[in-house]
């Protein structure tokens, strides 16, 4: 029995590392925080609220419990990145839609570095 506490105190132990930065989260980690970021920005859209930084507090009372999951299962730099790119993703694709309106032609861009034929 003893050893069972043992071993969830462990995991909390590395839970809070990884929300604190202090370790690297595993691979498992990431995926666990990526669904756990998907799942809250979900919310947030069926919400509709985009900027869940100004709009703190509509977003914890329409999101509090996708929002608790999200800030439980990544390092809390991560939460505020992946709250600031979810802004600018939204204003990159509206300034995008804008663009393709007034007749701007869509280029495709290769970023590999690989020699062109």
């Amino acid at each position: 029995m003893v050893l069972g506490l043992f071993e969830h105190s462990e995991a909390d132990k590395r839970a809070a590392e990884v929300r604190a930065g202090t370790v690297a989260p595993t691979r498992s980690e990431r995926q666990k925080c990526w669904m756990a970021r998907d799942g809250y920005f979900a919310c947030l859209d069926r919400n509709n609220i985009i900027d869940a930084l100004k709009d703190e507090k509509a977003a914890a009372k329409a999101c509090k419990a996708e929002s608790a999951e999200f800030e439980k299962d990544c390092a809390a730099q991560w939460v505020t990145y992946f709250k600031k790119w979810r802004i600018q993703d939204i204003q990159k694709r509206a300034r995008l839609k804008e663009l393709e309106a007034q007749g701007a032609v869509k280029m495709d861009v290769n970023s590999d570095f690989k020699p062109r034929e």
